[in-house]
């Protein structure tokens, strides 16, 4: 069986998808992009140049800046900005097919904290998250993911990620794979600054313990499965972006940690940031700031009058 799949978004995550996708033959691959220069990029020298300098895509893989490209998809992939989220499947939605299946990568919540798969108008339509570096992804290393979305669609999901080295868990609460893909950058900074300050493993999972349990209570807050912090876009994405020094997060608290700026607004967008404004306000409002110690700390620290050591006194003691 041939399965047209459409990733659209060419970025590194799009792109190293795209490219392990392409190990399955049974799959055929376009990457949309609205960048002209990554469309013939990719379909004279099959390299992403932009996003990936001298690796060599797989060759099956083609590109497009033709947006009709959808429109006789199995798959979408949804690796855009999630600003662009709604805006995109809303123009393509009239014209695709009835059964073509929606995987939502993209992470992040609507400015109204709002779910991002709350405004894509697809029936069929899951979340993929997990812990997955683009450029381990792009280098074949085998790597988790957890899908989140109707039961009906998972297996479906599994057929196309047969022999791409990606392993699959599945729960059915789509939005609690959502909010983990957030939750995760927000803690990611919270355990980087302990790091900073201590270089300590023993510190490091002392606050990475106590994150999770604030992850589980968030999700529950939210109407969410709390097992869900079990799966790999839990645990195992929390690991990933807050103890691993690729991460954007932990490297931002990191610096923090260690007395350089915690100033939020950084030339340099770090996912986390917006996060711990919408969720320590959210805390806030309901009136649960001693139930949620790092968090209500990381806010203070970020956006209130806490100085460094207070806000590592209040995570460690």
């Amino acid at each position: 069986m041939n399965h047209h799949i459409i990733i659209a978004g060419s970025g590194v995550f799009g792109t190293a998808l795209a490219h392990r996708l392409a190990w399955n033959t049974d799959n055929r691959i376009t990457l949309y992009s609205i960048e002209s220069e990554v469309v013939r990029d990719i379909n004279e020298n099959h390299q992403n140049s932009k996003y990936f300098p001298g690796r060599h895509l797989n060759g099956s893989i083609s590109a497009t800046d033709d947006i009709s490209c959808a429109y006789d998809a199995d798959y979408i992939f949804l690796a855009i900005p999630s600003s662009q989220i709604e805006t995109y499947t809303r123009k393509i939605f009239p014209h695709t097919n009835k059964d073509v299946i929606v995987v939502n990568l993209s992470k992040g919540l609507s400015d109204d904290g709002s779910f991002l798969t709350n405004s894509i108008p697809f029936e069929n339509l899951v979340s993929l998250k997990g812990p997955t570096f683009a450029v381990e992804l792009i280098n074949g290393v085998p790597s988790g993911m957890t899908v989140g979305g109707p039961q009906r669609l998972f297996p479906s999901i599994k057929e196309i990620f047969i022999d791409t080295g990606i392993s699959l868990d599945y729960t059915k609460d789509i939005h609690g794979v959502e909010l983990m893909s957030v939750l995760k950058n927000m803690y990611a900074i919270a355990i980087g600054i302990v790091s900073g300050r201590y270089n300590s493993a023993n510190v490091d999972f002392l606050v990475m313990t106590r994150s999770v349990n604030e992850m589980r209570d968030i999700v529950e807050l939210y109407g969410c499965d709390k097992e869900t912090i079990f799966t790999y876009c839990g645990i195992g994405d929390l690991g990933l972006t807050s103890l691993t020094d690729l991460s954007r997060n932990r490297t931002l608290g990191l610096l923090i940690g260690k007395g350089f700026s915690n100033d939020p607004k950084s030339s340099t967008v770090i996912e986390g940031l917006r996060t711990i404004r919408l969720l320590g306000e959210l805390v806030r409002e309901k009136g649960y700031e001693s139930r949620f110690t790092v968090l209500e700390s990381l806010y203070n620290l970020v956006y209130g009058n806490y100085s460094l050591n207070d806000y590592i006194i209040s995570v460690v003691s």
